[in-house]
């Protein structure tokens, strides 16, 4: 019999003060949408599922690049409207933010998630044609945000991926109270897992864990490092809730890595 590994992916009861992460982000975020005013595109749809919807915030000037952020929620919860404050730190840069929400599980199985990103990836790059993309992405949307770039996919303009605390490896998943609504099997493992795949040849990758992340997640982001051959960073004091905060702030190494600034290493 295979060990329950729930409490190795638990986040929120090893985090203090977890309860009050929630309202604070859709707090923050409503205030910034609200503050961007026009420059807050809105509920802009990229295909038919009920969810298959972006928003996408734009810089004062022409906009330098597109930063796609996925969100995570383990596949079952969230959406794009918890998460526009993040959008700041590249806005700053010059960069456009396009933040899509998904179809979640049990209503989809993770690999229609994959093509849904995939789907509003092409569809924000053709509203800001010509420049280079980046998709970043927290937990399960670090996921997503890796399947974008591996070799299987070939998105226009992708220039790099910064999966944050990605769920690289899913079979683990498949062990713990999750898998009732993720109905993850064995072939699904091997096709989603981008830690089982090939990077993309012309797309360049960093991951980015917390130094405080169960240790399942810093092994997942390790495993995903290795696999690909490309640099990662260990955010000391960080944890899965807050080591997305620097996303926020236009000097931190998270926002230089994200849009090919100074602060972005080559891999």
């Amino acid at each position: 019999m295979q060990p329950d590994l729930s409490d190795d992916y638990a986040n929120g009861a090893y985090i203090p003060g977890a309860e009050a992460f929630v309202p604070r982000w859709q707090a923050e975020a409503a205030g910034f949408r609200t503050a961007l005013g026009p420059r807050a595109r809105l509920n802009l749809r990229y295909g038919p599922a009920p969810r298959a919807a972006l928003d996408l915030f734009l810089p004062e000037g022409a906009p330098l690049g597109l930063v796609v952020f996925v969100h995570g929620g383990y596949w079952l919860a969230f959406g794009r409207e918890e998460w526009s404050h993040l959008a700041a730190g590249p806005l700053a840069r010059g960069w456009a933010v396009a933040m899509p929400s998904y179809s979640l599980a049990p209503e989809a199985r993770i690999s229609a998630m994959t093509a849904q990103i995939a789907q509003a990836c092409r569809h924000a790059a053709s509203l800001l044609p010509g420049l280079p993309m980046v998709v970043t992405g927290h937990s399960a949307g670090g996921h997503l945000a890796a399947r974008m770039g591996c070799a299987d996919m070939a998105l226009p303009g992708l220039a790099r991926v910064v999966p944050i605390s990605p769920l690289a490896e899913l079979a683990p998943l498949m062990q713990t109270g999750m898998q009732a609504d993720l109905r993850l099997d064995a072939p699904e493992c091997a096709l989603e897992s981008p830690a089982r795949l090939a990077r993309h040849s012309g797309v360049s990758a960093h991951v980015v864990v917390g130094g405080q992340e169960r240790p399942a997640f810093l092994w997942q982001a390790r495993l995903l490092a290795e696999r690909w051959g490309c640099g990662w960073t260990v955010a000391p004091g960080l944890h899965h809730f807050n080591v997305i905060d620097a996303l926020a702030d236009p000097a931190s190494d998270l926002v230089g890595k994200v849009t090919l600034g100074a602060a972005a290493t080559a891999e």
